[in-house]
C-alpha cells in the first residue's frame, strides 16, 4: 500500500521546478526586504561621520583664521607704532660699506625737520656686493651679525641681508662658498635631483653667512629678444626654465633662504643699466614667455624684482616697475602673488636719461604696486625724504606706504629676524625681536659641510 507520502513520479518533475522557483524567487526577493534599511542605517552612519568631520573641519578653520587674524594684526599694529620716517625708510634696499664691523652711514635727521635727531638711518635690508664679503666665511658671519647687534642694542628693526647669488659670473660667494654654475649650465648638467641639491647647499651656506634673501632666480626665458643680455643667466627655453626655477626656489625656501624671480616682465638685448629696454611681442607671445613667472609664483616665493623694460603689447608708456598694469593687475590679481614687489635699481643711468630722475621714480613705484625700493648707493636719506613729504600731503599715499611696510615686516618675522610673542592674556600677538639665533660654531659646521658635498657634487657633474 502506497505511503500517504508517496508522489507519483508523473508530477515530480512539476513539483521540483516548483521547488526550485521558490527558493530562487526567495534569494532574489530577501535582500530587496533589507536593503533599503540596511542603506538608510549606513547612510544615517555616513551622513553622522560627515557632519562630525565638517564640524571639525570648521572648527580648526575658524582657529587657523582667526590665528592668521590676529597675527595680520599684530604687524599692523607693530607698523603703526613707528614713525612715518621708520616706516619709509622699511621700504629700501640699498648697499652698504664695509665688510668687519657694521657702521650706518646717515643719521634719521636726513629725512626729517629735526637737525638733532642723531638716530641711525636702517633701510629695511641691505644688498650686498663682493667688496662686502670677508676673505673667510667667519669674518662674514661676524659682518653679519654686527649689523642685527647693531639695531638690537639700539632698538632699530634689524634690516634683511640680500645678495645676487644667481651662478655663473653672478656669484658674489665664489671666493668662500662651494661652486655655482651658470644657470644654463646647471640645466644643461644636472637632472632635476642634483640641481635641487645644488641650490639646496648653496642655500644652506647663505643662510648659515647670514643671509636671508637671494635676488635669484632669473626666471626669463632666454630667447633672440634677450639672449645677448641674459646670455647663460637663463635656465633657457620656456619649459626648462619653468621646471629649473620652481626647483631652484623650493630649494633655496626649503631652506632658510627667500627666493626672488626677476626680472618681470621680462628684457631686451638693451642693457638696462644703459638703455631702457624694450619688449615688442603681443600679449599672447609674452604670456608664452612668462610662463616660468606664473608657475613660480605658485611656489609663494618671497619676492619678484621688477625689469625696467616697456612693454608695447600692455603698457608702453612706461617702465614695467613704475606701471600699476603689469604689477598690480597681472602680477598681484592675475598671477595671484602675494610676496614683497622689488624695483630694480631706480639709480640706473637708463631712468634718469629717459625722464625718471630717483626723486621721481620713487614715487612713481610706490604708486604702481612696488613694496620695497632698490638702490645701489649707500645713501637712501635724500629719496626717503621725497616719500616722508609725499605720505604727509596724500592719506592714500601713506596708506601704500603702510601697506609696503607691513610686507616687509611679515617676511621679517618668516626669516626669523623678527617673531611673533603671544600676550599674556592670550588675546593675540605681538612682534618683537627674534632671541634664538644659531651659535657661530653651529652655523659654521653647517656652512663647512654644505660647502664640501657642493664641491664634491660640482667635480661630479662638471668634470
Amino acid at each position: 500500500m502506497p505511503s500517504k507520502h508517496a508522489v507519483d513520479s508523473s508530477t515530480l518533475p512539476g513539483i521540483i521546478f516548483f521547488a526550485v522557483m521558490k527558493k530562487v524567487i526567495f534569494f532574489l526577493i530577501f535582500p530587496l526586504l533589507f536593503i533599503p534599511s540596511c542603506s538608510k542605517k549606513i547612510d544615517a552612519r555616513q551622513t553622522k561621520k560627515e557632519i562630525s568631520a565638517r564640524k571639525s573641519y570648521g572648527i580648526w578653520t575658524d582657529y587657523f583664521n582667526t590665528v592668521e587674524r590676529l597675527k595680520k594684526s599684530a604687524v599692523s599694529e607693530f607698523v603703526n607704532s613707528l614713525s612715518l620716517e621708520e616706516r619709509v625708510s622699511q621700504v629700501f634696499i640699498e648697499n652698504l660699506t664695509g665688510d668687519t664691523v657694521f657702521q650706518p652711514v646717515e643719521e634719521v635727521r636726513a629725512i626729517t625737520e629735526n637737525p638733532d635727531d642723531t638716530t641711525p638711518l636702517v633701510p629695511g635690508g641691505y644688498l650686498f656686493f663682493s667688496y662686502n664679503l670677508a676673505p673667510s666665511p667667519e669674518k662674514i658671519m661676524d659682518f653679519t651679525d654686527s649689523i642685527r647687534d647693531f639695531c638690537v642694542e639700539r632698538g632699530i628693526t634689524p634690516p634683511f641681508l640680500a645678495i645676487d647669488q644667481e651662478g655663473g659670473f653672478v656669484n658674489r660667494l665664489r671666493a668662500v662658498s662651494g661652486p655655482l654654475p651658470s644657470q644654463k649650465r646647471v640645466a644643461d648638467n644636472l637632472d632635476v635631483k642634483n640641481a635641487y641639491r645644488l641650490y639646496a647647499l648653496q642655500a644652506i651656506q647663505m643662510h648659515s653667512l647670514g643671509f636671508h634673501l637671494n635676488m635669484a632666480p632669473v626666471a626669463e626665458v632666454l630667447s633672440p629678444e634677450n639672449e645677448s643680455f641674459l646670455s647663460d643667466r637663463s635656465f633657457g627655453d620656456r619649459d626648462t626654465a619653468s621646471l629649473y626655477s620652481a626647483l631652484c626656489v623650493n630649494a633655496y625656501q626649503n631652506y632658510g633662504v627667500g627666493a626672488v624671480l626677476k626680472h618681470f616682465p621680462g628684457n631686451s638685448n638693451t642693457d638696462p643699466h644703459t638703455g631702457l629696454p624694450e619688449i615688442r611681442l603681443s600679449k599672447e607671445m609674452l604670456d608664452e614667455q612668462l610662463l616660468p613667472f606664473k608657475k613660480c609664483v605658485g611656489k609663494n616665493p618671497a619676492g619678484v624684482l621688477m625689469s625696467h623694460a616697456r612693454t608695447s603689447c600692455l603698457d608702453e608708456t612706461v617702465p614695467a616697475c613704475f606701471s600699476s598694469k603689469w604689477i598690480t593687475d597681472e602680477l598681484r590679481q592675475n598671477y595671484g602673488f602675494r610676496g614683497i614687489v622689488f624695483s630694480d635699481d631706480i639709480f640706473m643711468g637708463a631712468l634718469n636719461k629717459n625722464g625718471y630722475p630717483p626723486e621721481k621714480a620713487v614715487i612713481m613705484a610706490i604708486e604702481a604696486g612696488v613694496n620695497c625700493i632698490m638702490i645701489s648707493e649707500k645713501r637712501f636719506g635724500a629719496v626717503a625724504k621725497v616719500l616722508v613729504k609725499k605720505a604727509r600731503e596724500d592719506a592714500a599715499f601713506s596708506k601704500m606706504i603702510s601697506q609696503s611696510a607691513e610686507k616687509i615686516i611679515e617676511f621679517k618675522i618668516h626669516a626669523k629676524i623678527l617673531t611673533l610673542l603671544q600676550k599674556d592674556d592670550g588675546s593675540g600677538y605681538v612682534v618683537a625681536m627674534n632671541g634664538s639665533q644659531q651659535t657661530l660654531h653651529d652655523r659654521l659646521f653647517y656652512f663647512t659641510e654644505a660647502r664640501a658635498e657642493n664641491i664634491d657634487l660640482y667635480l661630479e657633474r662638471f668634470y
